[in-house]
Order: C-alpha cells, then sequence, then structure tokens
C-alpha cells in the first residue's frame, strides 16, 4: 500500500493510496501522490480539464490549452519544504509546472517550463512576474523532473536534479503545493512534498535578482523622451546575462518584467524573433550585438483594426550592434507601444533596420546610429493599412545619426504628429524626411549635410502634410518641400531643441553603441 500523507501541527495524517514514490518513505515526507490509486482525491482544481490517464502508469493530466489550470494538495500551513513532480507538456502551449506556497489558486510560486527555459515565477493576482530564467533545452512530450524548494525568502528550481534557477522573494510566506500549466496540456505524475531540500546541486545557470549587473553594466542609462516617455522596460524584475542564441531567445520571451544583457555578439540563426512585453535589451560594453536575425516587438500580423489587450509593450532596446540581418533589424508591429529604441549601432541588414507598422504606437526612436544600408526606417508599410494606422504611428526621432543611407530617415505614412528633431543627416543620396499618404510631419532642429532633398511630402505615392522649420542646410543639401499643418509634438509632451548649429557635434560625439 503507498500513503498520500501530510502533518498538521506536527501530528501525522494519512490517506490511503498506493506505493511510495522512489522507495520506502521518508520520515522528512510530508506529501506523496503518484496516483496508481486511480483518483485524484485530496486535490482541488481550478481551471482546465484533469482527469487521470495511464502514461507508462497512472498519472494525471489536464488538457486544456484556452487558459490557465491549477490544481492544488496539501495544506496553508507548510512553510518550508520541496515539492517535487514529473511533467510532460503535450505538444505546443506556453507552460507546465509545479507551485509552492499556493495561498490561492491566483497566489502562489511556480517552476515551469516554457519553450525550453526554466522559468521561476511569482503569480500573484493572476499575474505572473518571472524572478529568474535558464534555458535547459527539451521540447514536449519529454518528461522532466521539477522541484522547487522554498526555504525562508530563498526560493530554488531545480530540473532533472540540477539546480538552474534561483531567487529571493518574501512575498509568500506559506501555503499549499500546486500542478499548474498556462495555455498549455500537460501530464504529472510521482509528486513529493519533503521537509529537506533538494540537495546543493550546481550553481545556477541565470543570475538571481540580487546579482549585480555585469562586469562592464547593464542597468538602461537615462529615460525615454518624446513619444516613449514612462517606458520602463524591464524594471522592478530580475536581470539575467546572456552570450549564447539560445539564452538571449528564451530571455526576450519570457513573460514578466526582465532586464537582459547582451554580453559580446550572438549569432542568431536567419529569422525574426518575438520580444515579449516588459523587457530591457541591452549590451554590456561597446561590443554586445546581434548578427543574422532581427528583433521582432508586436503581435503576429492579422487583420484586427483595434489594439488587441495583450499588445506588446514597454520595451527597451538599448547599446546593441545590430549586423547582417536577414530580414529586418527590429520590427515594431501589431498596436505595440511605449518601445524605447536607443544608442544602437545598426548596418548592413537586408530589408529594414528599424521599422514600425501596423497600428503601433508612443515609440521613441534615440541616439542611434545607422549606416551602410539603404532602406533605413518605414513608418507605416502599405498606403492600404489605412484601418490600423491612422490616428496611431505617433513616433519621436531625435539625435540619431542617419549616416549614408539613402532613404526611408524615414518613410512616413498616416502617422501624425511625427516628430523629427535634432537629427544629424549625412550623404542621404535620394531624400532625408519623406511624409506621404496624409501623414503629418514636424521636422525641426536638425543638421542636413549633402542630403538630396532633406524633407518632403512629395516623394511618392498620395502626399502628406509636413512643417521644416529651424533646420540647418549645408554641402550640396536641396531646399525642404513641405506644405500643410500638423498636430505640434508640444501638445504632447514637453522637450527642448538643441542649437541646429551643434547637433552634428553633439550626434557625432553621442549616437550608437558605448556612449551611453
Amino acid at each position: 500500500m503507498r500513503k498520500i500523507g501530510w502533518l498538521v501541527g506536527g501530528a501525522a495524517i494519512t490517506v490511503l493510496a498506493s506505493a511510495v514514490i522512489g522507495g520506502p518513505a521518508r520520515a522528512d515526507a510530508l506529501f506523496t501522490d503518484d496516483f496508481d490509486d486511480g483518483n485524484a482525491d485530496g486535490w482541488s482544481r481550478n481551471g482546465g480539464a484533469w482527469s487521470i490517464v495511464t502514461d507508462g502508469t497512472p498519472a494525471y493530466q489536464q488538457t486544456s490549452t484556452g487558459t490557465s489550470a491549477r490544481a492544488l494538495a496539501g495544506t496553508t500551513t507548510w512553510t518550508d519544504y520541496s515539492v517535487r513532480a514529473r511533467v510532460k507538456q503535450i505538444g505546443p502551449g506556453t507552460s507546465a509546472g509545479v507551485a509552492a506556497r499556493a495561498q490561492s489558486t491566483s497566489q502562489y510560486y511556480t517552476l515551469v517550463i516554457a519553450g525550453g527555459a526554466a522559468q521561476l515565477q511569482r503569480v500573484s493576482g493572476g499575474t505572473a512576474t518571472t524572478l529568474a530564467t535558464a534555458v535547459v533545452g527539451g521540447s514536449a512530450g519529454t518528461w522532466r523532473t521539477l522541484a522547487l524548494d522554498v526555504r525562508g525568502s530563498a526560493l530554488t528550481g531545480y530540473v532533472d536534479g540540477t539546480a538552474v534557477v534561483r531567487a529571493a522573494d518574501s512575498t509568500f510566506a506559506r501555503g499549499r503545493i500546486g500542478l499548474v500549466t498556462s495555455y498549455a496540456a500537460a501530464v504529472f505524475d510521482d509528486v513529493a512534498v519533503d521537509t529537506a531540500a533538494p540537495g546543493p546541486g550546481p550553481s545556477p545557470t541565470s543570475p538571481s535578482p540580487t546579482t549585480p549587473p555585469p562586469p562592464g553594466g547593464c542597468a538602461v542609462t537615462g529615460a525615454a523622451t518624446g513619444f516613449a516617455a514612462g517606458t520602463t522596460g524591464g524594471a522592478g524584475g530580475p536581470t539575467v546575462q546572456v552570450d549564447t542564441a539560445a539564452e538571449l531567445l528564451s530571455s526576450i520571451a519570457t513573460p514578466g518584467p526582465l532586464t537582459v544583457c547582451v554580453a559580446g555578439t550572438i549569432t542568431l540563426p536567419a529569422g525574426m524573433y518575438d520580444v515579449s512585453s516588459d523587457k530591457s535589451i541591452v549590451g554590456v560594453g561597446a561590443t554586445a550585438g546581434v548578427t543574422g536575425g532581427g528583433f521582432n516587438i508586436g503581435l503576429p500580423v492579422s487583420d484586427v483594426t483595434s489594439p488587441p489587450a495583450d499588445a506588446v509593450h514597454n520595451v527597451i532596446v538599448q547599446n546593441l550592434t545590430f549586423r547582417n540581418a536577414s530580414d529586418d533589424s527590429i520590427n515594431v508591429q501589431m498596436y505595440s507601444h511605449h518601445v524605447w529604441i536607443d544608442h544602437n549601432d545598426l548596418a548592413q541588414g537586408y530589408d529594414g533596420l528599424i521599422d514600425i507598422k501596423r497600428g503601433s504606437s508612443l515609440v521613441t526612436v534615440s541616439w542611434n546610429h545607422t549606416h551602410h544600408h539603404t532602406k533605413n526606417m518605414l513608418l507605416g508599410h502599405d498606403d492600404a493599412n489605412g484601418a490600423q494606422d491612422t490616428g496611431r504611428l505617433k513616433v519621436t526621432y531625435h539625435h540619431n545619426w542617419f549616416d549614408a543611407t539613402p532613404q526611408r530617415n524615414p518613410r512616413v505614412r498616416f502617422g501624425e504628429p511625427v516628430h523629427v528633431y535634432n537629427n544629424y543627416y549625412f550623404y542621404n543620396t535620394d531624400t532625408g524626411v519623406a511624409c506621404q499618404n496624409t501623414a503629418g510631419c514636424v521636422v525641426e532642429g536638425n543638421y542636413f549635410e549633402d542630403v538630396e532633398e532633406p524633407v518632403t511630402n512629395t516623394y511618392a505615392g498620395p502626399s502628406g502634410r509636413c512643417v521644416a522649420r529651424n533646420n540647418v542646410f549645408v554641402g550640396e543639401s536641396g531646399a525642404p518641400d513641405c506644405s500643410g499643418t500638423v498636430q505640434e509634438p508640444s501638445g504632447y509632451y514637453g522637450y527642448t531643441l538643441d542649437d541646429p548649429n551643434q547637433v552634428k557635434a553633439i550626434v557625432t560625439a553621442g549616437a550608437g553603441v558605448g556612449r551611453l
């Protein structure tokens, strides 16, 4: 016979069941369940579709992929313990794992596997905050043994016996254990709760939230101005350093606030890779960057004409070099908002270096150095996309160095106001700012040097509106071709212009990586 049991107030309470996991019962075991008796007595469920199945041996399965689901057991008085279970996610989905110190179905700590990464999370009010993450590989359909150890404020997550993530958090002091899924189906077996820790194990591969930034620094420098003012990125969450493609891609997709420190140049496979909300992606020092692939800040393309509730938001990309992207270097799309792209060096990509489109808004592009590339920056991708773009695409471009980038500096459709100020334009052989298709642009305080057509609202396709004022034109620069009235940026935010005569010196000294 096995026994499911737990201790309450020092007295042992046991429930009849089948064989104990992994051998004879231990004196420090609070609870065991391997479901061999064919039932899930003692588990309370919230969400999902739970049932006992046979997967080699009897196991507990949750099959719904349309919501989050939880099954809780034990008592609310448990404090310091380790919960362990074998977990297998079935097919695609967000995550599955174990929970500890559950005070309710919406308040607990959890260790989950999500897309090849182990994530240690605090769930409060149903919202998950990632405290630490580490790449562990694997795929759906593979059994993994997860253990979450909670002792005082120290939280440690183990995968297959190895400690991979640690964090410090004191939000929840006691509570039940649980099995959890998020928009995923999974099978659970061999659940055990012990008062003894699983063992020290190797050091986690990702730093805890209390780990200081790596040598060379990583924290976001400064604060966004213009339309992206108020963007905080990963502030309030943990910090993780990455130096491999797997680590980078796992981290930028992790739910919840996270600062991702990129060390060295990381080569990505060709493609665009999704960045989730509340992320700061920051290069360490002056040598960090990405080559081969690009960042996609936004949901998959669809024809919706209203901003979705889960639109990607609150993202910072700072101090990174981008080279040889197979598509765009940075693409912002599908109603993404509060995005700050700052102090990067971008060149030699396939398509756009920084494209913003499909209803995105409240974006600031500042202090970037773009060069050796033709199709520099689009704002609005198509003349026929007014249903998504009209009233949006509000973007600030300031203190960027558009260095021998022939066109799209930027090319604008629909957005109003688009504020282009204090940028340095050098040897742009086609156009500087092209404001088209009902867009409204305010272009002020810039320094144009050898720019064939610095500002125009009649470049190609339907015309837009633009106001050009207080700019400097030197060398073989043409004259601005502007007409119409435009909403004033000062109606949205305050700003102070640098003397346009000093902009060349200011921008060349400060734009790009390593100049924060």
